[in-house]
């Protein structure tokens, strides 16, 4: 601002002062306004405030003097089921030691008085007063009352003085005599009535009560008494808020005015405290808003120079700040047309911003490779996917020749694309397509199928698909196919063989030929049902269809089933199993017997495979505190080095298997899957005795211990 010093700026100061001084103004005449009325609402406010609290205290007083008659009304209870009053009434009264006695109760009771009334009367006649401990109380009102309202009354004495709650109750011992308790509503106790209310409580007797014209309280009094209720004032007098109400009896008969007091000066100080905060508030206001009035008008003072600043800003590139509006009039629409041009230039900034994301989004998204070229073939955008077929980083690709990154399996004397590239081809046909084997910088290879787009603005779009996989799959599948026909056509071939011999000599040949003959079909037989139980079962596990029933069992019974389901084989490869489960003798393992049928005879299929003839096969066992190990043994050649987990997989044989060597690589890849389904683990090894070992882990539940399936 200082460097632009001109008649306009210097004309501005001025016009900061006015605008200054008017909002000052302006600002101090609305808080001066809002101070007078809200020192009006306040005053009301308070004023309201005390009438509540002065109507609440003379509410809370009248509940005390209910609570006090109830409390009284128990003691009187109480003092008749005393066993010494009884037996003083039992024996012949001394009217002095008695009188002194109901004293000296009363005062413990914190009582007015107390008397002993007999109820046994003529017909017609009155209730008769045996003794008090005060003969100055009205006791022939307070039988009346007693009489008229019942066992609690409240009385105002005809005689004047303070009014009197009572209570009556009938001896335990002695249904004819009663005891009598008066409390009067003065001193202590509407000094203790006043300290709960909060106010200065009083309570006048009507039988005797005249409204003095004199008495502040007057109005009050006729107010109460007409309303019948509780009313309240402020008594200017006694620079006080007051509430009166009428207390009534058990028979719906007037007793007593009660008041409640509270000093007025406590509400007008709160108000004018009050008052003063707001007055306080409006200066610091007025000086807050006169400096703010004096730097919005400097503010408004200099629109050119803040208009060229955004003109330069938006020129660069930035839009994030909006153009603030300016006076005079012509700025001020130079202001709007600037923003507007701003909004605009956002908008398209945004959505353009918007579909390169989207872009983005879907080409870092299709699994295909994808780059773009320019009219030389040079890599202008490569995607992440095609980057990481490359083995290499999208920077490094731009700018690339696209050749020299795919790098087509080529004769020597050829140059990189110098012909049948699908990007010239596209070129002159629209769109190319071609299947090219690539030399990747690791040295491998990568088949893939490479399709190119028609040019566009001088850009051309390719998409690269990784063909690798999908061949890899198609092998696969032929590998599998390939071992499940083997497999068949085997023991089909030697089945279809022996029920040949079988028909051409059934009378020639001797029994135990057609013995032979017959043990080769089962065997045959077995086999295939084998292989189909496998191939059902790897399809239940894979699609989750295998299911496992929790019960406990002893597993001897699945491994003796296995091994006299497979006696066919055993006997055909002259082989022996010795089976030592002498460590799971006394428990019961929870598992599916029925499955682990299955694991073992896999086991010991895979055992028989590789075992050399004669030789023996050793089932045995232990146990720990949570786990139980089975295992089969085989003396075959073992497992070569880096194949102890792999064999468990998928359609796996070993690698060092005989291309004729029985088997699709299922048996011991179902082992694992049902012995995981027992929360088990399976492992192979080769011990120490040189036998190879299949050892399957299965926990224990110790509750099962000893169980009884």
């Amino acid at each position: 601002m200082a460097n632009n010093a001109s008649p306009g700026t210097a004309r501005s100061f001025p016009l900061a002062t006015w605008l200054s001084g008017g909002s000052l103004l302006i600002v101090f005449l609305a808080l001066t306004l809002m101070a007078s009325a809200s020192g009006i609402i306040v005053n009301r406010y308070a004023r309201s405030q005390a009438l509540a609290r002065s109507e609440l205290a003379v509410s809370t007083v009248r509940d005390y003097f209910r609570r006090l008659g109830e409390a009284d009304l128990g003691a009187a209870r109480g003092f008749a089921d005393n066993a010494t009053l009884n037996r003083q009434l039992a024996e012949p009264l001394n009217a002095l030691t008695f009188n002194l006695y109901l004293r000296g109760q009363c005062e413990a009771l914190r009582v007015s008085a107390c008397a002993i009334v007999s109820s046994a009367k003529p017909p017609g006649g009155n209730a008769t007063l045996i003794a008090s401990s005060d003969g100055a109380q009205p006791w022939t009102e307070a039988l009346r009352a007693n009489r008229e309202q019942g066992e609690r009354f409240a009385l105002a004495p005809r005689g004047g003085g303070p009014v009197l709650l009572g209570a009556a109750a009938r001896l335990s011992g002695n249904a004819d005599y009663s005891v009598l308790m008066l409390q009067a509503l003065d001193g202590a106790v509407l000094a203790e009535a006043g300290r709960q209310a909060g106010a200065n409580a009083r309570a006048q007797n009507l039988s005797s009560y005249q409204a003095p014209d004199g008495d502040p309280m007057t109005p009050l009094h006729a107010a109460a008494l007409t309303a019948r209720g509780r009313v309240a004032a402020h008594i200017s007098a006694l620079d006080s808020y007051g509430a009166s109400t009428v207390m009534f009896n058990t028979a719906g008969e007037p007793v007593a005015l009660i008041d409640a007091l509270l000093p007025g000066s406590d509400f007008d100080r709160t108000a004018a405290t009050y008052r003063h905060v707001v007055l306080l508030v409006a200066l610091l206001v007025a000086a807050l808003a006169g400096l703010a009035g004096w730097l919005a008008a400097r503010w408004l003072a200099a629109p050119v120079v803040r208009l060229a600043d955004m003109a330069r800003r938006i020129g660069q590139g930035d839009f994030s700040p909006a153009v603030p509006a300016a006076i005079p009039r012509e700025l001020d629409s130079l202001a709007h047309a600037m923003d507007e041009m701003r909004q605009n230039l956002i908008e398209l900034t945004d959505r353009l911003r918007r579909r390169e994301v989207e872009a983005q989004a879907v080409l870092n998204g299709v699994v295909e490779g994808v780059y773009v070229t320019d009219e030389q073939r040079l890599i202008r955008y490569a995607n992440t996917q095609f980057a990481r077929m490359m083995r290499r980083e999208p920077q490094d690709l731009i700018g690339q020749f696209c050749g020299d990154v795919l790098h087509p399996k080529l004769s020597a004397a050829e140059r990189p694309c110098e012909r049948n590239c699908p990007i010239l081809q596209a070129r002159t046909q629209g769109a190319a397509r071609c299947v090219e084997t690539l030399r990747l910088a690791d040295d491998t290879t990568l088949s893939t199928v490479v399709v190119s787009a028609a040019p566009s603005d001088g850009r051309q779009v390719q998409l690269l698909r990784d063909e690798s996989a999908l061949e890899a799959a198609r092998r696969a599948r032929d590998s599998v196919l390939g071992n499940i026909s083997h497999e068949f056509r085997t023991p089909l071939a030697a089945q279809l063989a022996a029920v040949e011999l079988l028909r051409a000599g059934l009378n020639e040949l001797q029994p135990a030929e057609q013995s032979q003959l017959l043990a080769n079909v089962e065997r045959g037989v077995l086999r295939l049902m084998r292989l189909i139980d496998n191939l059902l079962e790897s399809v239940r596990i894979e699609s989750g269809q295998l299911a496992i029933r929790s019960q406990l069992i002893d597993v001897g019974v699945p491994v003796q089933e296995a091994v006299e389901l497979l006696g066919p084989l055993l006997e055909q490869q002259q082989l022996t199993v010795s089976i030592d489960l002498a460590a799971l003798a006394d428990q019961r393992l929870p598992g599916d017997e029925q499955r682990l049928q299955q694991v073992f005879v896999n086991l010991l299929a895979n055992a028989i495979k590789h075992a050399p003839a004669g030789s023996t096969l050793r089932i045995g066992a232990a146990a720990s505190d949570s786990n139980a190990e089975l295992w089969v043994e085989d003396e075959g050649p073992g497992i070569p080095e880096g194949d102890s987990r792999a064999i468990f997989e998928r359609f796996r044989r070993g690698e060092h298997s005989e291309p004729d060597s029985p088997g699709l690589g299922l048996g011991l890849w179902i082992v694992r899957s049902i012995v995981e389904r027992h929360a088990g683990t399976v492992s192979a090894l080769r011990t120490a005795e040189g036998r190879t070992r299949f050892t399957i882990t299965l926990p224990l539940v110790a509750s099962a211990r000893g169980a009884v399936n």
